[in-house]
């Protein structure tokens, strides 16, 4: 029934995607990377949704959430804020331009070196960072979810003898690779030959059906947690009874996402990935106007506010049952590493497998694929595109036909897709605070780029070479805080050593708030001191879209503002 359901699932929505996007002409760049710019406002933000609400979100936050408590909200309910930013500010400018891809905008701003440079950042981020985190994740949910280790012949759990846990993770890590292998293999047909508007379309129905399978695990936990009297109110009692701090928004200090940090790297790195990350504007600049981009923003933002009741509230469930009421199943597929800590990121699969029905599991592992596929393809056809547009026909072949330019973006797809299906073990494997990590490692690119990006918006004066020093000089910084904090575990015999650091700043997200505010200093002066534009820059318009913005957005995005700092009051009393 399981196996069935899936495939069902799976297979509608393949149909109906090649339904909506029959005669699409895939054989200019403009039709293949910004589907021919006619995306509407629902497309466009169900695009913006499921490329972000993907395993790092669905196992990786509610992960941070069975550790912390609601307070790593704040990487969805911030996320409001950004999208806010972006529909009001960023992307009318955007699409003035007419661009396809972020660096083209730098180009137009600082020149051809910064877009190369720019261009291979984001292609080799995604391929070792982005696609290898959504690929482990995504493989381990699934194996939670549906207990692949058995189905697949890799774990034997018929006999009565514990299993050793050697055996286990030999077995985990074998299904695994093919879980991998198949997601890899299925996300790059749509990226390769269904091209944008493909994964536009899928990505709608998958969000739709994650909104619903997401909101079913978060009722049917609750009522778990409720069992026979309290009802949810009972069911959020018993939780606060049991860890007071449970829904407290602003964090412990011995929290990640204590609540300065929310003013610091959690803030930027909000903000550099939906105001400016190609991976996920990608799709507004398919915007069939202005207004439909606008609508699909904000429409986005609205329900980016209300995601922790998907990505949040189940790993906080999921710490109640295995601490607070020792729930035997739980406690054991959920586990602990060697140094005695519970394997937060097995948790929400864990969750799932107990509560939901056996005929809704093939429905939800459906939509848990297509989460992971969306964030996969998405991302593919973003580095295709950067590569493509950025690399392949402003410096290999300037010559290249419209139709050599999308091939050898199909080709830089496959080639990322290998490089990220090897990466994904080998990086994220074995690792403690997974989702942490992971904003870890992005904050080394999405900092610099985004301090010459918001110099670049809003000064019309430095140049090119101010931006390259501003960005190399950044770099270097994010490396050296991210990879040599100076930190040492403890031992038997030795004490930990938290590290420079944390010494210094307390966290390594206002590490990066303190290194964004020295880039925008240094380009400044820089541009003081004698880098600047031979004429001040002044935006041109491509009179691709039209332009009229949609009337109520200032008032929707205000109205997003408020409740996004309700949100916070409600939860921080």
């Amino acid at each position: 029934m399981t196996l069935a359901t899936f495939i069902f699932f799976t297979g509608l929505v393949i149909v109906l995607t090649w339904w909506f996007t029959r005669g699409t002409n895939l054989d200019t760049d403009e039709g293949y990377f910004l589907a021919g710019r006619s995306l509407t406002g629902i497309f466009i933000a169900g695009s913006l949704l499921l490329t972000n609400l993907s395993t790092e979100q669905l196992i990786g936050l509610n992960a941070g959430s069975f550790n912390d408590g609601l307070s790593v909200m704040c990487w969805e309910v911030v996320a409001g804020l950004s999208l806010v930013v972006l529909g009001l500010v960023f992307l009318p400018r955007y699409l003035k331009s007419g661009i396809a891809t972020i660096p083209q905008f730098l180009e137009e701003r600082y020149g051809s070196s910064v877009r190369a440079i720019t261009a291979a950042i984001f292609i080799v981020a995604y391929m070792l960072i982005l696609l290898p985190f959504v690929l482990f994740l995504g493989a381990r949910g699934l194996n939670g979810m549906l207990g692949l280790e058995s189905l697949l012949g890799f774990l034997d759990t018929t006999g009565d003898v514990p299993i050793a846990d050697a055996v286990r993770q030999a077995a985990e890590i074998k299904t695994i690779w093919v879980v991998i292998i198949f997601i890899a293999a299925l996300g790059g047909g749509y990226a390769i030959w269904g091209g944008m508007k493909a994964i536009a379309v899928s990505d709608t129905f998958n969000g739709a059906g994650l909104l619903i399978g997401g909101l079913m695990i978060t009722v049917f936990s609750l009522a778990v947690v409720a069992g026979d009297e309290g009802g949810i109110s009972g069911a959020f009692a018993k939780i606060k009874a049991a860890d007071p701090d449970a829904f407290q928004s602003m964090g412990a200090a011995n929290e990640g996402t204590h609540w300065p940090t929310l003013f610091t790297g959690v803030l930027l790195l909000n903000f550099f990935y939906w105001c400016t990350n190609q991976q996920i504007i990608q799709r507004t600049f398919g915007a069939k106007n202005l207004a439909e981009g606008q609508k699909g923003v904000l429409l986005a933002a609205f329900f980016k506010i209300l995601a922790p009741l998907i990505l949040v509230l189940p790993g906080i469930v999921a710490a109640y049952l295995v601490i607070g009421a020792q729930d035997a199943q739980m406690m054991a597929d959920v586990g602990k590493n060697e140094d005695g800590n519970w394997i937060a990121d097995r948790a929400y699969g864990a969750l799932v497998s107990k509560v939901l029905p056996d005929y809704l599991l093939g429905f939800f592992a459906a939509v848990v694929v297509g989460s992971i596929l969306s964030t996969f393809n998405s991302v593919l056809n973003s580095a295709a595109t950067l590569f493509s547009l950025d690399v392949y026909k402003q410096y290999l072949n300037p010559a290249a036909s419209t139709k050599n330019v999308v091939v050898s973006g199909q080709i830089c797809s496959f080639v990322v897709a290998v490089f990220a299906v090897l990466a994904a073990p080998n990086i994220f494997y074995g690792r403690e605070q997974i989702f942490g990590f992971f904003q870890t490692l992005n904050g080394v690119y999405f900092i610099p780029l985004l301090a010459i990006i918001m110099v670049g918006m809003f000064n019309r004066t430095v140049n090119g070479k101010s931006a390259l020093i501003t960005l190399l000089v950044g770099l270097v910084l994010m490396i050296t805080g991210t990879f040599f904090t100076g930190a040492v575990e403890a031992t038997e015999t030795t004490p930990k050593v938290t590290g420079w650091l944390l010494d210094i700043f307390g966290s390594g997200f206002h590490y990066m708030g303190a290194i964004f505010v020295f880039l925008i200093v240094l380009q400044l002066s820089l541009g003081a001191a004698g880098m600047k534009r031979d004429q001040p820059y002044v935006q041109q318009d491509a009179k691709l879209v039209d332009l009229t913005p949609w009337k109520p957005a200032p008032y929707v995005g205000a109205g997003l503002v408020m409740f996004v700092i309700g949100v916070y009051v409600f939860f921080a009393i």
